[in-house]
């Protein structure tokens, strides 16, 4: 069934994040699965090609430790990213999208193509072109 406001009552959200979840509406649903301030930037950054939770500090937003730390560990729970010890440090993790994390792609394309049209200033990266 594809999503349209006039039908909202008839959709469900799996049960396995209803106790997350403060509405039946999807797009609540979605919002508190990714809507804070940090979530789809880690999410981005692991769409242009950042796999270490180093690489992920770099990005110009300056998110804290804890917080990284915190968002990879919900989204990794929420099987939206994986992660894998690396083959030179064990201690160390590399992360990526799962399937259900790829299909984030076109969302964030949407997205930061509202931002083009929208919000003076902003400028896609070019990586981003290429890799979405």
């Amino acid at each position: 069934m594809i999503f349209n406001f006039q039908n909202a009552s008839y959709f469900f959200i799996k049960s396995s994040l209803q106790k997350n979840i403060r509405s039946r509406c999807p797009v609540a649903g979605v919002l508190d699965l990714l809507g804070d301030r940090w979530t789809l930037l880690v999410i981005r950054d692991l769409v242009l090609g950042k796999q270490r939770f180093d690489e992920f500090l770099a990005s110009p937003e300056g998110i804290a430790t804890n917080i990284l730390s915190q968002r990879l560990r919900w989204l990794t729970a929420h099987q939206i990213i994986e992660s894998t010890p690396d083959s030179n440090d064990g201690r160390k993790k590399h992360y990526s999208l799962t399937e259900k994390g790829e299909s984030l792609r076109p969302v964030l394309r949407s997205i930061a193509q509202w931002g083009i049209d929208h919000i003076e200033g902003t400028a896609i990266h070019p990586s981003f072109k290429k890799k979405s």
